[in-house]
């Protein structure tokens, strides 16, 4: 098959990418660039440095590319970023999401767009486990976002089944927990393991914000792409939570990385809990196995070790005077 991916440049797109391409596909990426990097692209995949907010280029390559599925990945993903300006939130993540569905609509091809949500900012606080019958959050439980971008997620949701309904195009969308692995930027706001693991190879003290007793679901970006690989075929007009359904707290993330890297010694520094955040955010993931015949397959204990390993080969290459600190 001919697949596009957006945002196949970033962190996640790029290993949908390079497990499309080791399966045959045809991968053609779209992204701007903005925080994916050229250097995560796979050399099999054609390029076009566009932005999806920029409705007559998409256009132009979805008419001349004619692919059979859309992978949707580009987007806004700065939670705090939304919150201070829901405007160009809305503007990528929404009206990028219409400009990329009016482009399939008119090219006539395309016949499904697989779409990255968020299952962490859609679904709201989770409850722990025995607090309610189902502990963790399933597909059909209330959406209940919290920010601008897990509004912007929902809204683009919404169009998804309203041009499947009104015009044919079927959908999948993946709603993950914390995905985590190599090519993640450990700069400004990305994941908390990208950030550590840049902060403990460069010997930095790491911030703990609250007293790290938060509970998230970390899911292996590999694992991901695999489930992006099963949605090819399977999981039509479906809603799927990507994640794992195990809740680790920050200061047990933090203890397994640390034990990864001999050489640090650094107590990590608590600060003040950061407004708005979530405590819990776990994924029930039951539906996966069901529809995607798909399960993690990489425990948190492995893919940090590759995680690690992957910055730490990163840094190396670096020469002294031009690491961040």
């Amino acid at each position: 098959m001919k697949i596009v991916i957006t945002g196949g440049a970033g962190f996640i797109g790029s290993h949908i990418a390079d497990a499309y391409i080791s399966a045959g596909h045809d991968v053609v990426v779209i992204d701007n660039l903005s925080s994916g990097k050229k250097e995560n692209l796979n050399p099999s995949a054609r390029f076009y440095h566009a932005d999806i907010t920029d409705k007559v280029s998409v256009g132009k390559i979805l008419e001349s590319e004619s692919p059979d599925i859309i992978n949707h990945h580009a987007a806004q993903i700065d939670v705090r970023r939304s919150v201070a300006d829901p405007a160009f939130d809305a503007r990528v993540n929404i009206i990028g999401t219409i400009n990329l569905l009016e482009a399939a609509r008119q090219a006539g091809c395309v016949r499904k767009i697989i779409f990255a949500s968020s299952g962490g900012t859609i679904y709201g606080e989770c409850p722990l486990a025995g607090e309610a019958a189902n502990a963790f959050p399933d597909e059909s439980s209330a959406p209940n976002p919290m920010s601008p971008y897990g509004v912007s997620k929902l809204a683009s949701e919404f169009y998804l089944k309203y041009y499947s309904s009104q015009f044919g195009i079927k959908f999948t969308i993946l709603r993950y927990a914390n995905v985590y692995g190599p090519r993640q930027d450990p700069h400004g706001e990305a994941g908390v393991v990208a950030i550590f693991s840049g902060k403990i190879l460069s010997g930095e003290e790491c911030a703990i914000y609250g007293d790290g007793k938060q509970m998230r679901d970390y899911v292996y970006a590999g694992d991901v792409a695999r489930a992006n690989l099963s949605a090819l075929l399977s999981g039509d007009d479906e809603i799927i939570n990507i994640g794992t359904s195990v809740a680790t707290d920050v200061n047990k993330l933090y203890s397994i990385m640390v034990s990864l890297e001999p050489s640090y010694s650094k107590k990590a520094v608590y600060r003040p809990p950061r407004a708005g955040e979530l405590f819990r955010s776990v994924l029930n993931i039951k539906k996966a196995a069901k529809v995607l015949n798909w399960q993690p397959s990489v425990t948190l204990e492995e893919g940090l070790k590759i995680t690690m390993e992957f910055f730490r080969k990163k840094f190396r290459a670096i020469k002294p005077e031009e690491r961040v600190r």
